[in-house]
């Protein structure tokens, strides 16, 4: 009998409202087929990410940096967990504790991010959140759009994998604009981009 190849295992790293999560959990058996959400990880213990991981009960922890006390004891806890649910990728989804290049380098190329900017514009250390979208209306650029990229140690400086493109709009602010990016972009990139690592992993493993 042959050995079937086995999903990819991923954890989920939030911070906030986890609708970057929300839209990962939704594709499960559509878009993603050979990926299984194993674990939510969030960097503070209120929230509403850790809700939307109960609900679709899938386990889930809080690793804060604050509670730890240093980068050092933070990333060993969340090390051991990514070990203890034997991850094979890690998904930052709205994340906002900073990584070492250290961990980026042990982990080389099992961390991807979404970034809500057509990189290299409007990324790199400062841009983030609604920072991203005010410097994009500032500039008067007519596309932005987001970018899901492997994680380096340079910020959003890891190759890019995929791209979407959405139109800036007369009259938009950075919220409208940040909920256009989300809907059209970072929502469709994410399960896209996990499948495809998916994909492969799989192809590997079933050699």
């Amino acid at each position: 009998m042959l050995n079937r190849p086995k999903a990819l295992r991923v954890a989920v790293l939030v911070s906030g409202g986890g609708t970057n999560l929300q839209a990962i959990l939704d594709a499960r058996g559509t878009v993603i087929q050979n990926a299984e959400i194993v674990l939510v990880v969030s960097s503070q213990p209120e929230a509403y990410a850790l809700e939307r991981a109960r609900l679709a009960n899938i386990p889930a922890v809080t690793i804060s940096k604050k509670e730890l006390g240093s980068q050092e004891a933070f990333e060993s806890a969340l090390t051991q967990a990514l070990s203890e649910y034997r991850v094979d990728l890690i998904v930052l989804a709205g994340f906002l504790t900073i990584l070492s290049p250290a961990f980026t380098r042990r982990f080389d190329r099992r961390i991807i991010n979404v970034h809500p900017s057509l990189i290299p514009s409007f990324c790199g250390k400062g841009f983030y959140g609604l920072r991203v979208h005010e410097a994009a209306l500032e500039r008067g650029v007519k596309v932005t759009g987001a970018t899901v990229h492997y994680v380096n140690e340079i910020p959003d400086g890891g190759e890019i994998i995929l791209q979407k493109a959405v139109p800036i709009l007369p009259g938009d602010d950075p919220k409208t604009l940040q909920r256009r990016v989300m809907e059209q972009a970072e929502w469709v990139l994410l399960p896209q981009a996990l499948q495809q690592i998916a994909e492969t992993h799989m192809e590997i493993n079933h050699k």
